[in-house]
């Protein structure tokens, strides 16, 4: 069974009605059958008297033309009973039984009954023309007179019935489910940073109070975040420009020249920190665009090889994505520094996309000594250094964190493994440009 609300609760709904419709018909039935059947033998027990009194006061003469008679107008049947009759029993239900016991108890308990007379179906019932009179005779009624005529006709409006209130079921907790859908697919939205429009209010007072509440929350949130932007903006500038005066002078300070270099590294490791810092807490405004990776990466990878980096490039040239360009070379930035870092510094970093499916992956591969499989999980965590594996203190810990939320935001991930040869691989996995779009659901 599905696991949505709506399936759920119309299969518990469907059930409930379908049980409660089977009890009131059993009620019905069970409480219907005994003043039916009453109504039935007083029917069988006048027919039976009329057609003894019609043979006994009847001329002999007249009484075969009677008899056609009654078989022509009526559809009743008398026939002389004989010993050798072959006869077939009435099914044995309750209703049948109410019915004999009640006609036995009227006609005497010598009266016999039967489902069919010498091959001849109907209700056949058993009298005497006199309590005294030896001979027997058998008069038969339709057997319509007796059975419901139009049961399958009132099962079928039991079922039309049946269908209408399901389908009310249907469209009541359709009402429900379709604003709790809408809330989850605004809350992945909102999960991957973005702020989807206004939810309608309408509905049940209880989901319109939580679609209010929500587009409060979603609204609060924008404000945040555009706080948020407007203060890391500031802090960039404001600490940026005073390391930059501090920069110019440490060297036009006349330090050593060992000193100044250990200076100015610090100080654009400090920038750099303050760099991640920006970018793990930046908005993406930036509309997603369709790029080509091989392309892109190209772009990206050049001004490593013009700082003397060995990258070597492994690119399918039909690998398309829908991202944000400026979000992916970020993210992809920070995979290869991530790798120079802690990979060491004569090693080859392999920069290489393949398919999967709907999907690509780009992946970044150095040659360091790997770290756990245990701690891969924890490495996209922001804040977060694995030294003891990988031994370099430089770095905030943002720089998976950042390429993580971005995947994510891309309706992608990132996953992390440790070559059989050494060295750790960084696989971003986005949708191509064929991809189905994701939706919640």
């Amino acid at each position: 069974m599905p696991r949505s609300l709506l399936w759920q609760t119309f299969a518990l709904l469907a059930v409930m009605l379908v049980l409660a419709f089977a009890a009131w018909s059993q009620i019905v039935r069970h409480f219907e059958q005994e003043p039916r059947a009453r109504d039935l033998a007083q029917m069988v027990v006048s027919i039976v008297n009329l057609t003894r009194t019609a043979l006994v006061n009847a001329e002999s003469a007249r009484r075969l033309e009677m008899l056609i008679d009654l078989t022509a107008l009526e559809g009743i049947r008398v026939y002389p009973a004989e010993d050798d009759d072959t006869l077939t029993p009435l099914p044995d239900t309750r209703p049948i039984t109410l019915l004999t016991s009640e006609i036995r108890r009227q006609l005497g308990p010598g009266t016999r009954f039967a489902g069919s007379w010498e091959g001849l179906t109907g209700f056949w019932v058993s009298f005497r023309l006199d309590p005294q009179d030896p001979d027997e005779y058998w008069v038969m009624l339709p057997r319509e007179r007796i059975q419901r005529p139009r049961a399958l006709e009132w099962l079928g409006w039991g079922g039309v019935i049946m269908g209408i209130a399901l389908l009310g079921a249907y469209l009541i907790v359709f009402r429900i489910g379709r604003p709790l859908r809408l809330i989850a697919q605004a809350a992945r939205t909102v999960g991957q940073g973005k702020y989807p429009p206004p939810l309608p209010a309408g509905g049940p007072g209880e989901i319109a109070e939580v679609a209010v509440a929500f587009n409060q929350m979603s609204g609060d949130l924008a404000r945040l975040e555009s706080d948020r932007a407007i203060i890391l903006a500031g802090v960039s500038h404001d600490l940026r420009t005073p390391l930059a005066r501090l920069r110019l002078g440490v060297e036009m300070s006349g330090a050593p020249n060992d000193e100044v270099r250990a200076m100015v590294s610090d100080i654009e490791e400090m920038d750099r920190v303050i760099g991640q810092f920006v970018d793990y807490g930046r908005s993406e405004p930036q509309p997603p665009e369709t790029v080509k990776l091989a392309q892109l990466i190209s772009d990206i990878t050049e001004a490593y090889r013009l700082r003397g980096l060995d990258i070597q490039l492994d690119l399918d040239s039909a690998a398309a994505i829908r991202v944000r360009p400026i979000a992916f070379r970020r993210a992809l930035r920070n995979l290869i520094d991530n790798a120079e870092r802690y990979g060491g510094k004569a090693q080859t970093i392999t920069v290489s996309t393949h398919s999967a499916g709907d999907h690509w992956k780009i992946s970044v591969t150095d040659q360091g000594p790997g770290v756990p499989e245990s701690a891969f999980e924890t490495l996209k965590r922001p804040f977060v250094r694995l030294d003891e594996a990988r031994s370099n203190p430089q770095g905030a810990g943002l720089g998976l964190a950042i390429v993580d939320r971005f995947a994510r935001a891309h309706d992608g991930r990132l996953d992390l493994s440790n070559h059989p040869d050494g060295g750790l691989i960084a696989t971003l996995t986005l949708p191509g440009t064929n991809a189905p779009v994701m939706t919640s659901g």
